[in-house]
């Protein structure tokens, strides 16, 4: 294939990306959403596992989940279902849904429906638990499975009504607002949840029948300073998916990790994974723990980088460039000035106010991080290496080359095989 037509083709993936609508529209049961997520199947974040390879915060959530759905007792009683194989775990890129962390999903979990009202596409998240001890980070006691019911049964029929009330959110313009006003849309999302609460305030006062729920939820979402991210998230899959299949296209489409490997999808070849060992973050700790109790990175809110958030976007948000580690905003700034590096365009859409207003470096090719040897930057949480302990600290972490170099290998053995 001539370069000319490998550049046409990645400038088709970002006439897509930059034409994306993506609209929160809904919050529904995700059996109601999938399909494919039948009696006793889980989705799990990053990409394909077995029970055998999964790492211990993802065990934990696994455990929680099934009691969460009553598919077991105890946690003994998960863990021998899991070990039996009489559960099926699939990735949730699979079934177009992104989770954070641990990514767990089952058919009576909640899911945020955002719609690219571009191309009709869809894509789906969980909803953000919150912080402290949560299934996302592989915590799985009384608390968390409470916290689950409840978003379950109180947050998400408010949340849903809200929104058809509304007509839906426009992400893409929250995005960009919450860009100005110092998040960077992965570890920072103060702003984003922000103009989300007061988006939905003025319908979830009118669709709320009783006072004390209504209460609830707001509380939720105004303490919730990481509510957005899973919006954030889905916007990113809902935006990403229609480049993803085009022919002769270098652009990756997806990030993910399931906290044993880390995985890359490119577009001209569709839904294959290229895998690498999964990374260990860098970072700060909470008091008490080490980089020896962390589990390597896992999740698959690396979808906000492939979009060009996130660590691609640090400048925006000098708040973040400390939380993670980097130490000042000269070295977030550096980061996003090296995402140029292997990105082919600026967003339109999502603006840096500490750039003078230039857009973040977006369309990673994989062409130049196998020439430059630079991978993507990720910011992220660490979540500890046991299962049911949970959250432990923040950082970044930077992508393992040799999914790269896998995918651009299997790209060139395609493409000289047709000519």
């Amino acid at each position: 294939m001539s370069h000319a037509a490998i550049e046409a083709a990645n400038a088709q993936a970002l006439q897509r990306l930059f034409a994306a609508r993506p609209f929160w529209t809904g919050v529904r049961p995700a059996r109601e959403l999938l399909p494919q997520l039948a009696e006793g199947t889980v989705l799990h974040a990053g990409p394909p596992l077995s029970w055998e390879a999964t790492c211990g915060p993802l065990r934990g959530a696994l455990e929680g989940a099934l009691q969460y759905e009553g598919w077991a007792a105890d946690a003994a009683s998960a863990r021998a279902l899991l070990e039996a194989g009489q559960i099926t775990l699939r990735p949730c890129h699979s079934v177009g849904a992104v989770g954070p962390m641990t990514g767990v999903v089952t058919p009576r979990m909640p899911l945020l429906v955002v719609e690219n009202r571009e191309y009709g596409n869809r894509a789906y998240a969980p909803l953000n638990e919150g912080l402290g001890r949560v299934l996302r980070f592989g915590a799985n006691d009384a608390s968390v499975l409470a916290r689950l019911r409840w978003l379950q049964d109180v947050a998400a029929p408010a949340l849903d009504a809200a929104l058809q009330r509304a007509g839906g959110l426009d992400l893409r313009v929250l995005m960009a607002q919450a860009l100005l006003m110092g998040d960077e849309l992965h570890q920072r999302n103060v702003a984003a949840s922000a103009l989300v609460l007061r988006a939905l305030l003025p319908h979830l006062v009118r669709v709320t029948p009783a006072p004390e729920p209504l209460a609830a939820v707001v509380d939720f979402l105004s303490g919730n300073e990481q509510f957005f991210l899973n919006l954030a998230m889905a916007a990113a899959k809902a935006t990403l998916d229609p480049a993803a299949g085009i022919p002769g296209c270098t652009l990756v489409t997806a990030m993910a990790r399931n906290g044993t490997e880390f995985g890359i999808r490119l577009s001209a070849l569709g839904e294959r994974w290229f895998t690498a060992p999964a990374p260990m973050p860098q970072g700060l700790y909470f008091p008490g723990y080490s980089a020896a109790d962390a589990n390597p990175d896992l999740g698959d809110s690396a979808i906000v980088e492939t979009l060009g958030l996130g660590a691609f976007a640090m400048a925006a948000s000098p708040a973040v460039a400390r939380f993670v580690g980097l130490g000042s905003f000269a070295e977030a700034r550096r980061v996003t000035e090296a995402m140029l590096d292997i990105t082919v365009a600026r967003s339109p859409h999502f603006l840096l106010p500490t750039l003078d207003g230039q857009g973040v470096p977006t369309g990673i090719d994989v062409r130049k991080v196998v020439e430059t040897g630079i991978t993507p930057w990720i910011n992220t949480g660490i979540a500890h290496r046991q299962a049911g302990i949970g959250q432990i600290g923040a950082g970044v972490v930077q992508a393992p080359l040799a999914c790269f170099v896998q995918a651009l290998e299997a790209f060139a053995a395609i493409w000289e095989e047709e000519g």
